[in-house]
Parts: structure tokens; sequence; C-alpha cells
């Protein structure tokens, strides 16, 4: 079966035997090129694995699903507290990173893996469950409330699902975005323009120094920021407007569960109630035989890249 794997630096379709053991095997629709994945990939970070962590597909009966990537030890106090994104076993066992991912005609994962798409979500845009238990993860640590007013500094796949997020809640969304495909994504999704009045909760999704500070500026005294991007090198943090304000930070990492329910699966949810997200947030599609042109896409945020998706 085909495969994309990195090859001299550069992401490449390989053909490699079907995987075969324990697990449940599932046939690809979509895998999302991440914004780690394109940092990862010069890091050789990605050099033994089949890549991919955004993805999803159908099981043998046809079922629709999304894919949660990471996988705790499932015995410590983290994982038995449902925060198993925080289990120091999940670093070495997160699919497309540690193991074989989603960039593949199909895969094996372990059944706590799947997530069951409800009515409404296909499996084609079920990749962005991923992003969307991001979101989800991070309002829930920071205690979201439909009546707060949200900001989001960055326009990227992230700040676009955390918009989403938000306005389904009921909140009023503003957001921060550098592109005009970004802009114009936005918009689509219900985003407001952006105020000189402070904000309850803040979202830094661009993963920047600048960003980070941005966000202090627009949070008010007492307000919350919450941090879903990710930090490749170190950023200096503007100590004393933090203080002032009384901002409360909110470190973000992957997803979990609280009590009976995981956020992928309220991800999920959430792809079902919003039919515009896809075609707003998925701006290319590439065949699984072009996984060099898709990351290329993808790490070119001015050619109107928000989404890019490999499909069989």
């Amino acid at each position: 079966m085909r495969a994309v794997r990195c090859v001299d630096g550069q992401p490449a379709t390989v053909e490699v035997a079907p995987p075969e053991g324990e697990g449940v095997r599932i046939k690809m629709a979509s895998a999302g090129v991440c914004g780690s994945d394109l940092h990862m990939l010069p890091l050789g970070m990605l050099n033994t694995f089949t890549i991919g962590h955004e993805f999803a597909g159908w099981l043998d009966d046809g079922r629709p699903v999304a894919i949660e990537p990471i996988h705790g030890c499932g015995t410590c106090e983290l994982c038995l507290a449902g925060d198993y994104n925080r289990c120091p076993v999940t670093l070495t066992d997160i699919a497309g990173i540690s193991r074989d991912g989603g960039m593949a005609d199909e895969i094996l994962m372990w059944p706590e893996a799947i997530v069951p798409l409800p009515s409404g979500a296909d499996a084609r845009d079920a990749c962005l469950v991923e992003p969307l238990g991001i979101a989800v993860h991070g309002f829930r640590l920071a205690g979201l409330r439909g009546d707060m007013r949200v900001a989001v500094v960055g326009g990227g796949a992230v700040g676009q699902t955390a918009l989403a997020v938000a306005g389904l809640a009921g909140c009023e969304v503003a957001i921060s975005a550098r592109h005009d495909a970004q802009k114009e994504a936005a918009e689509r999704l219900g985003a407001v323009p952006l105020t000189d009045e402070p904000y309850d909760i803040v979202v830094e999704a661009a993963g920047t120094g600048s960003a980070l500070a941005d966000a202090v500026k627009k949070c008010r005294p007492g307000g919350k920021i919450v941090i879903l991007g990710s930090y490749w090198e170190p950023v200096e943090l503007p100590g004393i407007e933090i203080s002032m304000k009384e901002i409360t930070l909110v470190p973000s990492s992957m997803y979990g569960r609280h009590g009976p329910t995981r956020d992928m699966d309220v991800a999920a949810a959430v792809l079902a109630q919003l039919p515009e997200l896809p075609d707003a947030v998925i701006t290319h599609r590439f065949p699984l035989d072009a996984p060099a042109e898709a990351f290329a896409t993808a790490a070119n945020r001015a050619s109107g890249a928000i989404k890019v998706v490999l499909e069989p």
C-alpha cells in the first residue's frame, strides 16, 4: 500500500507492507497537514514513521470515524482522571509522530482511538476533528461560557477552529488574521470585527512571541489567555502587563476526557453542527501521491492555504 514518509528530508509517497497485527483497521479518507508537521519535518522528527496525526476514514463495515492519535498508559493517575494527554507515555505513542500515522491507504489503530462521526459529518472532512479537539480542550480548561467575548490571534486552522467552537457556544468572536484567505474564512464562520474593548478570553493560536504579546494587550484585566499555538523556540513573556492585569494564562496541550466525555467526541459533534466549516477551512486537497506539493502549499500561507488535506 501507499504511505507518506520522510525521504531525504522531504515528504514522499512510498510503497510499504499493509499493517498487520492487533487493532482496528481504518481505510483513510482524509489526512491534514498540520503546522507542527511543517516544523518537525526539517528537524528530523518524522524520519521513521508514516506521517499524519490529523486523519479520518472508514471502518471495515463502512462506518465513518475520526481518530484520536494519542494514547496514554491507561493506568496512571493522569490517565484515570482523563488527563491522558499529560501522561509521559503519550509522547512515545502518537500516531504520525512516534508511530505510523494516517497519510496512508489504511492504518491499524487501538480501539480507544476511534471517534464515531455523528450524522452530518463526512469522513473526507473529519481530519478537522483533531484541530477542533484542540480548541474544545483549551476552552474547557478556560471555562468558556456563551456570554463571553472572545478574540483569536492567528488565522490558521487552529485559530479558525477556535473561532468555530466559541461561536457555536454562543460567544461573540473576533479574529486577528494576517492573510486575506484567513480573514475571508473567519467572516464565513461568523467572526465580528475586532474592537478596542478588551476581551474576556483571548486565544493565542499563532505560536509566536508577537502573537502572545498581542493577546496580552487584547485581554481584559482578570481575563484569560488560552495558549493553543505551539512554541518551537523560546518566547519573551510580557510579564509586567500580565501581572498588572492579573491575567490567567491557560496552556493547553492536545485533548483529553472530562468525566465520561472526550474532547474529541465533542469536536466531532461540532463538525456535524457546522457544515460550513470544511468549505471555509479546507482550502486545498491533494492526492496521496502528491505530498511534496501538499506540504509546500501548506507552508505558503500567502498562497491562500489554511488547511491542506491529502486524500487517497
